[in-house]
Parts: C-alpha cells; structure tokens; sequence
C-alpha cells in the first residue's frame, strides 16, 4: 500500500511529511492571491509578480503552519510525551502527539503553544511589514502573513474541540471537575455546536451570493464536526476497552514457525497455507523471536529460497510487550505508539500469548453482538 505522505526530513528529530491534499490547497491558495488578493490590493503589477508573490506568501504561510505544529510538539516533548510526525495537509497541519497529555495543566500549555507561536509570527511580520514599506512585493507579502497568523491565532482559539481553543476549554473543565472523560465529551459538545454555527454560515453566504466562500465555510463546518464527533467516539471507545482486561482477548494458541525455515517456505506453508500474517519464531522449542509478513516483504524474491526467519525475525528481546492483567485500552495505545499491529503478552519472562488489532476488533464485535 504506498503511503499518502509524502516525507519532507526531520526538525529537532521530528519527521515532516506532506499530505498529498496539500498540493491541492497550495494550487488553489496561490492562485487565488496570484488572481484576486494581491491584485486588488495592488494594482497594476506584472501578471508574474502576482503569481511569484502569491506562490511565495503560500509557501510562507505553511511555514507558518509548521512552526505553530512545531510549538504543540516543543512543549509536548518537554512534558516527556513522544511525538510521532508533523504532517501538513489541506486544512493546515497536525502534529501527532503519540499518547494523551497525563494532567489538564499539561494539555493546557501543549494546546496553547501553537496559537503563541501564530501571535508571534503574526506580530513579527507586521513589523517586516512596517520596516519594508518602501519595497512594495516584499510589504505585500509581509503584509499578509501578518495578517493572516493573527487570523490563525483567533481561529485556532475559538472553543471548539478539537481545535486548540477547544483543547484549552477540555483542560480548564478537566482541571476544575478532576474528570477527563465528562471534559473530553463536553468539550467535544461545544465543538459541534461550533461546527454547525460555521456551515450555517456557509449556507447564508452562499446564499447572498459568495459561493466559494460559503463553500469553504461550510466544509470548515463538516469537518470540525466530523473531527468532533470522531473524539466523541474514541472516548467511547476507550470507556469500553479500559473495562476488560488483555487476557480476556488475546490468543492462547500461538502460531510457530522454526527459525531454520526459509522464508520461500514461510510464504507457502504458513503465510499462505495458513492465512496467518504474523508468527512466533521458536528454537529447539523456545521462543526466539517475531516475524511479520512485513519483515518478509523487505527481502528480495531472489533471496527467499536460502534467507531464514532467523536472520530477518525481530529478536524476542525487542519485541514490544503487555501484561496479562493490562487493560485493553492500554493495549491498543501501546500499538499506535510503537507504530505495530500486536504485542506479545508475557508474565514473568514467559510467553501466555499474543494481541492483535483484529483481536480488539474481534472482541469488540463480539460485546456489541452480547448487548454488553
């Protein structure tokens, strides 16, 4: 499956990446200053001046972007919380921070970091602006990111979950009633009120005429209740799965494989035979080791036939593991944070089983079908 990222390198140890949207809203920006803004704001320039200038603000302005995602991820980090990647996509950025802030005063300061950086640079630009009035192309586009990250920073306060502002409101209502989840749901509530106040909008501008305007008000709209409604979820979600416990899920029965096998046997004789895509790899009858089908994958065709699982298997000791007696929750979170599809289970150095994602989901649909 190719990947809709597209990598850009690292910042302080962060990767950046590109959703592929963002080509979309970097053609569709410029070309809207190149053909609207800046000529109305100053007339009589060359047409390549406006497109040159326009291409360059955009560019800027997802600078920008990153700088305010790079704020969350600084003080995410400084509160000891990983932070997978920054991606840039149409409606800005996000930055993936790989577990929930553990306090309300934490998620406080992370939320309320990106929207200083936009104050910072909105403030910042406005003075280049004022110090190159005299250099017209360069005022224009000084002039704009100033305007535009003071416009970001309001915007990304607005008390609407998932929005930052919204993050800041979960944080007071998490500090003061001493409950994430009543926070969480509340804050989330506010948010799709909000959402549905901006594609009512949508639709009044739209009907006075603006249609692109009230387009994008609108689908700003659809989008801040789709994001609402999915924090929603996931804390229902998470309700459910911190109720049962990972043995109440996992396999018992795990599915060997020796470590002399060849991976062109692998293939064939499990992989396929067996329709299982990942095994424990065992060694005159101890385990030893993990092999995925993506570890398979890495090796050329050509090698299959003398490579053993063995010499491609991640060694047992790397390995990410749980407890028995873990909830399901912490389970599930441990996956996204170590980026992996399963966990071996241990108790005391010993190997009980094993958890999948399809496990979780296997578990939940049976709960749902018992009506529990």
């Amino acid at each position: 499956m190719t990947s809709k990222h597209l990598p850009l390198g690292r910042i302080a140890g962060i990767p950046i990446s590109l959703d592929y949207s963002w080509f979309l809203i970097f053609v569709l920006l410029t070309w809207s200053l190149a053909g609207n803004y800046f000529p109305q704001q100053f007339p009589g320039w060359a047409s390549w001046e406006y497109w040159a200038i326009g291409a360059a603000a955009t560019l800027l302005l997802f600078l920008s972007v990153l700088l305010h995602e790079f704020g969350h991820a600084a003080v995410a980090r400084a509160y000891g919380i990983p932070v997978r990647e920054i991606t840039l996509f149409i409606f800005g950025g996000v930055a993936q921070i790989q577990e929930e802030p553990r306090s309300a005063w934490s998620e406080f300061w992370i939320a309320l970091a990106g929207p200083a950086v936009s104050l910072l640079l909105g403030l910042v630009f406005l003075v280049a602006a004022k110090v190159t009035m005299g250099l017209p192309q360069l005022y224009a586009i000084w002039n704009y990111l100033g305007d535009i990250n003071l416009a970001l920073f309001a915007f990304n306060l607005i008390p609407g979950f998932p929005l930052d502002g919204g993050r800041v409101l979960r944080a007071i209502l998490w500090g003061t009633g001493r409950d994430a989840r009543r926070a969480t749901i509340q804050a989330a509530n506010v948010g799709r009120f909000i959402a549905y106040g901006f594609i009512l909008l949508g639709v009044v501008q739209m009907l006075h005429g603006d249609l692109f305007g009230g387009l994008w008000m609108a689908f700003i709209g659809w989008f801040l209740e789709s994001a609402a409604i999915a924090q929603v979820q996931q804390q229902k979600l998470q309700d459910i799965l911190s109720r049962y416990r990972v043995r109440q899920a996992m396999q018992t029965h795990l599915s060997l494989l020796p470590a002399h096998a060849t991976l062109d046997t692998i293939v064939h004789h499990y992989l396929l035979g067996a329709g299982k895509r990942v095994y424990v790899v065992e060694d005159q009858g101890k385990p030893v080791g993990l092999l995925t089908i993506h570890q398979v994958k890495e090796v050329p065709k050509t090698d299959w036939h003398h490579v053993t699982a063995a010499q491609v298997m991640l060694p047992l000791a790397q390995v990410r593991t749980i407890a028995p007696d873990a909830d399901l929750w912490t389970a599930l979170s441990a996956m996204d944070r170590a980026g992996v599809n399963q966990l071996l289970v241990m108790e005391q150095d010993r190997v009980v089983g094993m958890i999948t994602r399809e496990d979780l989901i296997s578990f939940l649909q049976t709960i749902h079908a018992l009506g529990m």
